[in-house]
């Protein structure tokens, strides 16, 4: 098949979050298979063509003026022309995959124009970034753009069935037009050898020091907040304990006075914006990783977690998570998620089980591989349904 992934980031473009890797991992995966894809995406700094790990990349130049809306419209036309010059050099597509809404209004016409079927996967929800709440305004548009994708898609796929009664929920979405397909993690992409202590001397945190860390957004939907205010009931189990939070958003200066007010600054560090190789030192150095979210589509932190064989404390919205199996489960509450850090700092022996179960679920159930062929069968659903 000739597959068409249109998309607002990839690892080898314009890079935001967690659709990057899916997306070109995905297709790398579906290349293997034997299959010409084609990733439509943002130029960011690089060619406007290249053709990476028997992956097509078309790129389009695109600017940040504006707000979100502004920039989706104008990439839009050039996602829209890209397309159609490429059709005409490699011949028709057989299906279209869209990752989120970003070019949704682009392919409504690709879709009009051509009548090709369409997949769309979608990663969240306006709902679920607004902290299970619908917004005003601008995040009204955005919502009734992700409302048009699921609407004239012929399938949607999410990652996991709270992602799917999600969509039934907020968009009416019938049952029968979604699929789960999980996220999926490269075996062996995070876990490095290092030294542990000489990374926490780094950030100035004593080499024996247990370190927890947070990896994310730095917004309402991940709850970094939360875990700042489960802060002060784990030092007084364990004051050496350390708190890690890396990544950027809107949050962190409300987090950052939070931490103040509390008087637990001195345990937390608030690193921002992090490179991929700061990020996989910090995820290899760190004793356990917690993922504090009042929503979670999927949470391929925690497949990053598991590869680099780290333990894993979460709140209940993370549907991945076997509780007390291959990590712990909190509810969306600070008293609860200082519980389940404070059990697994006093007890190594159930830190390094639940890392190991959830170690050993990534190949058998996480593997791009796997991924690719489920993929597969839909497109193929779907073309043998336009043939009827």
């Amino acid at each position: 098949m000739r597959i068409g992934m249109l998309s607002w980031e990839s690892l080898y473009s314009i890079k935001v979050g967690g659709v990057a890797p899916h997306v070109s991992e995905l297709s790398e995966a579906l290349a293997r298979l034997g299959h010409e894809v084609h990733i439509f995406t943002r130029r960011g700094d690089f060619e406007s063509y290249d053709k990476i790990n028997g992956v097509h990349y078309q790129r389009v130049d695109t600017d940040s003026y504006g707000d979100i809306l502004t920039q989706m419209n104008r990439m839009f036309d050039g996602l829209y022309d890209r397309f159609i010059e490429v059709q005409k050099l490699f011949g028709k597509f057989d299906v279209v995959h869209l990752h989120d809404l970003h070019p949704v209004t682009a392919l409504s016409r690709i879709n009009r124009e051509f009548g090709l079927p369409y997949v769309l996967t979608m990663h969240s929800t306006e709902w679920g970034r607004n902290g299970n709440h619908f917004g005003h305004g601008i995040s009204q548009e955005i919502s009734h753009r992700e409302w048009l994708g699921c609407y004239e898609a012929t399938v949607v796929i999410v990652t996991t069935r709270r992602m799917q009664d999600e969509l039934m929920w907020i968009y009416t979405l019938p049952e029968k037009k979604i699929r789960i397909i999980p996220n999926g993690i490269v075996m062996g992409k995070m876990r490095k050898g290092l030294d542990a202590g000489r990374v926490k001397e780094k950030y100035g945190i004593h080499p024996m020091a247990p370190m927890v860390l947070f990896c994310g957004r730095m917004s309402i939907q991940k709850g970094p907040d939360l875990l700042v205010e489960a802060v002060p009931r784990v030092l007084a189990k364990r004051s050496d304990a350390r708190f890690v939070f890396m990544g950027e958003g809107g949050m962190r200066p409300e987090c950052e006075r939070r931490a103040r007010e509390l008087g637990v600054a001195d345990a937390c560090r608030f690193l921002g914006y992090t490179t991929s190789s700061e990020k996989e030192e910090l995820v290899n150095a760190c004793d356990l990783m917690c993922i504090p979210s009042r929503n979670e589509p999927f949470g391929v932190v925690v497949l990053e977690a598991w590869d680099a064989c780290k333990p894993v404390v979460a709140t209940e919205a993370v549907s991945i998570i076997k509780n007390f199996e291959d990590g712990l489960l909190a509810y969306i509450q600070p008293e609860s998620i200082a519980w389940c850090i404070n059990r697994l700092l006093s007890n190594p022996e159930e830190m390094m089980k639940l890392a190991r179960a959830g170690c050993s679920r990534i190949d058998a159930e996480f593997s791009w591989d796997h991924i690719a062929e489920r993929t597969e069968e839909v497109y193929k659903q779907i073309l043998e349904k336009g043939r009827l």
